[in-house]
């Protein structure tokens, strides 16, 4: 026979207690932590409340990003209140998370002893990002918290232009010379009392500071100690100059999927590294600008912002779009005397126009985007607009068909579908030509592509339209 061990039983007070414990962990274990709506229900009634600790047992579980998320979805007054109850847990990774069009809202209700804390957490790219943005008192107070040699880096990060790779980049680096062993480089790992909290590479050295390679830590920790680093380094090796736009640094790091590049100054001299992570925010921030201004809106939105400050981001392309619409007015007029005779016209009109538009945003979304991502270029733009040449006849033959035979068995005239076919022909190919012969005519001139190309497309296919349907009309039904 089989002896079978058990446990020893305990009395039915301690089993409870055990069978509590281990549901109460259960729970902490299967709770999501993410900002969901029950947890956001949760925070509120906390807030308004006045519970403090309620409040700070619902948010501390969640991810630096969904505080911040959570401070931007609330509403102003909601948010004072929140940061008067939580204020003292706000530390550096949810001030860097924190849209900018809030963020020194929240930094202002901060005590100066945690803003400054929590500012000595980050590093100098993510200082550097949230200064940029703040006004003169509260960069002098920042900068005068900071350590002084962070304090020096962050400084000489800002005298870099805007919008570039030295404002980008992290001064901390981990560096080695280029005669290093992999040994050499663990010991010196182990022996420095402060690294990055994100680094990929050792970047390699010369003696006059130039960097000549790097190596991935999968490499050095993958290799012996005898192993010298410069037999190890990546092949896919490139340096990014300090005053190179950061748009183009997004594009390098996606083009040739870097994961860190090192900065250097006119001299060839290392002065900070860019990682990733900064690279793929600049790529996603150019994303929605694009997508804003193909929208017409020309400065950056928030959920955050008021109905006037919204207002006042849209009106003046609004305006523009007025003008522009007042041409397809002038067209229309020119056939007064169409319309009145066959007033059926003008039921029939929005839809030649409006699939042309529709049309012209595909075409004209699909050349921005690769105009942005450098896949359409003067060396491919013929066969591009061929090809769109192409689709915009085949389309316009399909949709010519469908609208054909239904102007011909609804109103009962063979001429009126004929017509109907014919415009809509005619506008299918000059929405396909102008979505992609006006992005690259603007990109020529040096203008971006993405602000002005939605509304000359728009008016295009609409005058087009509008002067096709009502031209044909003319000479075949009158």
């Amino acid at each position: 026979m089989t002896e079978q061990h058990r446990q020893p039983h305990g009395d039915a007070t301690s089993e409870a207690g055990d069978l509590a414990v281990l549901e109460q962990q259960d729970h902490a274990i299967t709770e999501p932590t993410e900002l969901d709506a029950a947890r956001l229900d949760r925070i509120l009634d906390a807030v308004e409340a006045g519970d403090a600790e309620a409040v700070r047992a619902a948010i501390d579980p969640l991810h630096a990003a969904d505080i911040a998320d959570l401070l931007e979805q609330i509403s102003p007054h909601q948010r004072r209140a929140l940061l008067s109850l939580y204020a003292l847990e706000i530390d550096g990774d949810i001030l860097s998370h924190l849209d900018d069009s809030i963020r020194e809202e929240v930094i202002e209700s901060l005590p100066r002893d945690v803003l400054a804390e929590a500012m000595r957490e980050l590093d100098t790219d993510d200082v550097v990002d949230i200064l940029e943005d703040l006004e003169q008192p509260e960069q002098a107070f920042i900068l005068q918290a900071l350590e002084s040699d962070d304090r020096a880096a962050v400084e000489s990060a800002l005298a870099w232009p805007e919008y570039s790779a030295g404002r980008l980049m992290q001064s901390e680096t981990v560096t080695g010379p280029q005669d290093w062993t992999v040994g050499q480089a663990i010991d010196h790992l182990r022996s420095v009392e402060w690294l990055p909290d994100q680094f990929y590479h050792v970047i390699l050295v010369d003696e006059r500071h130039r960097p000549t390679g790097h190596v991935t830590l999968g490499r050095v920790l993958a290799s012996r100690r005898d192993v010298a680093l410069r037999d190890i380094t990546e092949k896919e090796f490139r340096t990014i100059e300090a005053t190179e736009e950061e748009a183009e640094v997004a594009f390098l790091f996606n083009k040739y999927h870097l994961i860190s590049a090192p900065v250097v100054d006119a001299a060839g001299r290392l002065v900070g590294v860019i990682t990733i992570d900064d690279a793929m925010t600049v790529l996603d921030e150019e994303h929605e600008e694009d997508m804003l201004r193909l929208s017409g809106v020309v400065m950056e939105a928030s959920v955050s912002d008021n109905a006037l400050t919204t207002a006042r981001l849209r009106l003046p392309w609004l305006v523009v779009n007025l003008f522009t619409a007042s041409l397809s007015a002038v067209v229309i007029t020119q056939f007064e005397a169409t319309i009145e005779a066959l007033v059926v016209l003008a039921a029939l009109m929005p839809i030649v126009a409006s699939t042309g538009g529709i049309a012209g945003t595909q075409s004209l979304a699909v050349a921005v985007r690769a105009l942005a991502t450098r896949s359409l270029t003067s060396a491919n733009a013929t066969r591009v607009v061929w090809r769109e040449l192409g689709a915009g006849m085949l389309n316009g033959a399909g949709l010519a068909l469908i609208l054909g035979l239904g102007g011909w068995l609804i109103f009962g005239d063979l001429w009126l579908g004929v017509v109907l076919g014919m415009a809509m022909i005619c506008n299918q190919i000059v929405a396909a030509l102008g979505g992609v012969l006006v992005p690259l005519g603007l990109n020529r001139l040096g203008l971006d592509p993405a602000l002005a190309s939605g509304t000359f497309v728009t008016t295009l296919t609409d005058v087009m339209g509008f002067f096709a349907f009502l031209g044909f009309a003319t000479v075949f039904l009158l």
